[in-house]
């Protein structure tokens, strides 16, 4: 069995050699470190000391005695993918749908105007928003509030733990026209234009029916795309809450999510094995996530 087999890589091995280099790098970076991770997770792990083993101790911690990670962590982790993984992929496909609809020049100018905030580091990100959300006189929404006699003194926004986490939700919808959407665009101008004829011949009379039953139909595996980016994109945000708040944690926890409770114990607490259980179970999380949208937009058998 196992020389049938190597006879038939030999047999191959031209193609084997053209695929070698994605193989190399994806065992590198991606294959090597999950397993990696997924054996730290099971050890004490201080970044000095070799491993010890620790079983499923960071396990039972996480979930039982991780006050933060109970009370904070994962509502706020749930909150913020639950307005900016649905908002920002249904704004994609809308913002999509109408460029989409323009002549070519304003088709690209508009379409690289919804993609370039993605494209922007962090901090680049947050200091134009910061303009917005000051603590001062000077911060748009203070100096309005203030104009109008709405408030009295000006709001700590950023540092404040009732707004913190809808600050960073609103920044991050903002942000979030990225590769999803310019799937979602490239899905939408690929779709045969007879298709829309044939339909209005059949009874299609709107934009919306013709949206419904011929457009998302037809670009099924770039909605499939774009909305597993949605949700990759939402679960491993973290840095925008600590940028927007200027503190590490952020004020009460109000914005700490899975990745800044990583880096918490990974990188200030040095407790890696500990850190590789939580990254562990939000890799878990995207997974069945993944595998959810998989069953909504992916292809079915009898397709």
């Amino acid at each position: 069995m196992l020389q049938d087999k190597m006879r038939e890589i030999w047999r191959f091995r031209l193609s084997y050699l053209f695929i070698a280099p994605f193989l190399v790098v994806f065992s590198l970076f991606i294959i090597i470190p999950v397993f990696t991770g997924v054996a730290l997770s099971f050890t004490y792990f201080n970044s000095i000391e070799f491993p010890k083993w620790a079983g499923w101790m960071n396990y039972q911690n996480l979930f039982s005695q991780d006050v933060i990670f109970l009370q904070h962590v994962i509502p706020n982790s749930f909150k913020f993918a639950l307005f900016v993984g649905p908002i920002g992929y249904v704004l994609a496909f809308v913002l999509a749908w109408l460029i989409a609809q323009l002549p070519g020049t304003l088709r690209v100018w508009y379409a690289l105007a919804m993609y370039a905030p993605s494209l922007t580091g962090g901090i680049a990100m947050v200091v134009v928003w910061q303009v917005m959300f000051t603590g001062d006189r000077t911060g748009y929404i203070n100096s309005f509030l203030l104009k109008w006699g709405l408030i009295d003194q000006p709001m700590l926004l950023t540092i404040d733990k009732d707004y913190l986490l809808g600050i960073m939700i609103v920044v991050s919808i903002w942000s979030s026209m990225g590769l999803g959407f310019l799937a979602i665009l490239a899905g939408i101008l690929n779709v045969d234009r007879t298709l829309y004829e044939a339909g209005r011949i059949d009874g299609i009379s709107s934009r919306l029916q013709e949206i419904w039953y011929i457009t998302i139909p037809m670009m099924k595996p770039q909605m499939l795309f774009a909305a597993v980016m949605a949700i990759v994109g939402t679960l491993k945000s973290g840095g925008i809450g600590t940028q927007l708040s200027g503190m590490n944690p952020t004020p009460d926890y109000s914005g700490q999510l899975f990745m800044n409770h990583i880096e918490d114990f990974g990188f200030t607490r040095l407790e890696l094995g500990y850190a590789s259980a939580i990254s562990i179970v939000l890799l878990i999380l995207t997974i069945l996530l993944s595998r959810f949208l998989w069953m909504l937009l992916g292809p079915k058998e009898d397709e």
